[in-house]
């Protein structure tokens, strides 16, 4: 006879963002340098972002919603994951518990803009309490070609693996154009699992931004998914430690397709 009764995981092991977050970036592409450029980008709201990069440190300036009018020196990290396409997050020191992430093309002279922001009080249980805006731009001196960037449905219906480390495989299912179910195969959170709200946009051929805000606690990330090239992904983490400081993480991994399914008549949102 089989048991049904063996315990869930629940909430009194449910481990904190710092908990798993340590070595995720094992598998991560390297990072670079990109001292000496001087990039300005227009955002899609008529705002502007101007970004000088220095050996591991940016000086920049934002306008409109990212209300950053006098110029801020915070760190940078940079990782090419295609020839001229660089994923670059700035976990910013200059404001507290706020993360800046940049991905740049130059092949398409387009580029996506994310801002996470953790909110200073604790939000209701069907609100995340780290919050992410977007925004497309145009990078300066550049002629923009192909699609602007924007949301994307292309992932429904897609089963993926992720290998962040040896002691990291996470199993993720894209569900709608708002929502992913994950769990933990192998790692400290193995047995967890949830349904958080997501966010999917196309950048380019085979290349896509998946963000995730999760509910039980206050972490969210940003991804850039290579399913291509070279089924690699590089990303950030923005969140809460067990001790309620604000920590930024980087990450990234091999990706593994499991499969895909498709509706035949009714559709996901």
């Amino acid at each position: 006879m089989s048991d049904t009764t063996a315990p869930v995981k629940g909430e009194e092991d449910w481990h904190s963002y710092d908990e798993f977050a340590a070595g995720i970036d094992t598998y991560r592409l390297p990072s670079g340098s990109l001292a000496g450029r001087r990039v300005g980008l227009s955002l899609d709201d008529g705002s502007r972002l101007e970004l000088a990069f220095d050996d591991g440190t940016v000086r920049w300036t934002g306008g409109g919603a990212l209300d950053q009018d006098a110029p801020a020196v915070d760190p940078y990290d940079a990782v090419e994951v295609r020839a001229g396409v660089h994923f670059v997050t700035l976990p910013l020191e200059s404001r507290a518990r706020e993360s800046l992430t940049v991905v740049l093309s130059a092949p398409t002279g387009r580029a996506i803009v994310v801002l996470s922001r953790i909110a200073d009080d604790e939000t209701p249980d069907d609100v995340p309490r780290v919050g992410q805006s977007f925004w497309a731009a145009t990078i300066d001196g550049a002629e923009p070609s192909g699609e602007v960037p924007g949301p994307s449905r292309d992932l429904i219906g897609k089963r993926n693996v992720y290998r962040y480390s040896p002691e990291h495989l996470y199993e993720h299912v894209y569900v709608s154009s708002l929502r992913y179910a994950w769990q933990c195969l192998e790692g400290v959170q193995r047995g967890h699992g949830d349904m958080d709200l997501s966010t999917v946009w196309k950048l380019d051929d085979g290349l896509y931004l998946f963000c995730f805000r999760e509910f039980r606690i206050a972490v969210a990330s940003v991804w850039l998914h290579d399913l291509g090239y070279q089924l690699m992904t590089t990303g950030n983490f923005l969140g809460l430690t067990g001790d309620g400081r604000s920590e930024h993480s980087k990450a990234g991994g091999h990706i593994y397709p499991l499969g895909s399914v498709a509706y035949p008549d009714a559709q996901p949102v």
